[in-house]
Formats: C-alpha cells, structure tokens, sequence
C-alpha cells in the first residue's frame, strides 16, 4: 500500500467531524452508565470506535454524512414529533373518536431507497403514523394512519424525508465503478 493510500485511508479519523462524533458517543456511553468515570471513558471509547468503524473505515466522513443536511433532515423530524404527539394525545383525552384508520402505499424515489432503515425509523417515530411493511425491491413503503383525511399531506411529507435523507447521506454510486471498484 503506498503511502498517500495509508495516509487517505487514515484521514477519515482525523477530521474534526470524526473527533467530535466519537466524543459525543463516548459521552452518550457515560450518560447512559449515569456516570463520567475512568472506567466508562475507557469502555464508551471502544464501544465509539467500535461503532464508528463502518462510516469511518469506508470512506471520509464527508462522502458518508452531510452535516447541515443532517440538521434540516432532524429538525423537521422533531417538529413532526412534537406536532404529532400532540394530535396523539388529543386524540386520546378527548371523549370523541375521531380516527379514521387507513393504510396508503407511498413509493420512496429512488436516491432514497439505499436509506429505507432511515425513512422507517423517521416516519414510525412520529405518531399517528406507521410503517406496516415495506418493500425494498420496488421501494414502497405501506403506511398505517390514524386519520384517512390526511393521506395526501402524509405523502408529501414522506416525499419531503425521503429528499431530505437523500441529501443527508448520499449513497455510494456504483454505477461509473467496475465490479472490482464496487466490492473494494
């Protein structure tokens, strides 16, 4: 291996991105034992490193994660989770039932088909709304609402994650690569 490959190789590490990724995990590790010791710094160091691997090993950070991406990408996440939790409790404390459950078929685009796990975790989050099945060949995403009147706002925002995430974190293209290119 010559040296200009060893030394892109270990450059992903070395980012600030990558520093302050792997601390924030080590503090989430402390976080979650309920204390900041020697012992816990030292584990949660691993159990980072360990995680971060897959991103970091690969490719550069930048390849794997766009970071402000990443923030319009939570942020309209969060503000659906409050929104509808809200619509969810609502729904609950009231004596009226005013549910009309469906289920609607939303197919991903394609550049958002790569992050399925990503969309699935980011629609069930939300309340009032969850992922019944999904079909990675053909990218369709089967949907369980609480409220039938609001399929086509649903869609949208689906539409709208799937763009986002895409945009978060941008698959590999394989298609300019040869075979060799892509398993390596």
């Amino acid at each position: 291996m010559s040296s200009d490959a060893a030394t892109h190789r270990a450059a992903p590490w070395r980012s600030p991105l990558a520093i302050v990724g792997v601390a924030a995990l080590i503090l989430v590790w402390c976080a979650l034992w309920g204390s900041f010791s020697f012992a816990n710094v030292a584990s949660g160091s691993v159990v980072a490193v360990v995680a971060a691997w897959p991103v970091l090993g690969q490719a550069s950070l930048a390849e794997r994660v766009r970071p402000v991406a990443l923030l319009r990408l939570v942020g309209p996440v969060l503000a659906d989770l409050a929104t509808s939790t809200v619509h969810v409790a609502w729904e609950a404390l009231t004596p009226t039932d005013h549910t009309q459950e469906s289920v609607i078929e939303v197919p991903l685009p394609s550049e958002a088909r790569a992050h399925l796990l990503v969309m699935v975790i980011a629609i069930t989050l939300t309340p009032g709304t969850a992922v019944v099945d999904a079909d990675p060949d053909s990218g369709v995403l089967y949907l369980h609402l609480l409220h039938d009147d609001r399929r086509s706002a649903t869609t949208r925002q689906v539409e709208r994650l799937a763009a986002l995430v895409a945009a978060a974190l941008p698959a590999a293209d394989t298609s300019s690569q040869t075979p060799k290119e892509a398993t390596s």
